[in-house]
């Protein structure tokens, strides 16, 4: 597990991957800072990841868990590894052969 790396959720829709940087550089070398957007919308999803170049550094951070930023409290833990399930697609009735029509 990479514990250089932090989960942020309860984000601000109003900050950016920047002022997600800009929020957790004081506590070390950052490596690499995003904030989740809806792929349609472009808007921010409220959740993003900070990466930091030392395992220190990001524990350090872990202090920033219930902080308030912008009226909302963070929530800020070591990000873990995304599990390995199935995506589904979209809906429909493929399988259903009531629907079908001949």
């Amino acid at each position: 597990m990479d514990t250089n790396k932090l989960f942020v959720g309860n984000l601000s829709y109003n900050i950016d991957s920047n002022g997600l940087r800009d929020l957790f550089a004081k506590y070390g070398e950052i490596t690499d800072a995003v904030v989740i957007t809806d792929r349609d919308t472009g808007r921010a999803k409220g959740f993003g990841f900070v990466t930091f170049s030392k395992a220190e550094e990001a524990q350090a951070a872990l202090e920033m868990n219930g902080q308030e930023i912008e009226g909302r409290a963070l929530a800020v833990s070591i990000a873990r590894p995304r599990e390995d399930k199935p995506r589904g697609g979209g809906g429909g009735n493929f399988g259903n052969k009531s629907n079908r029509r001949y």
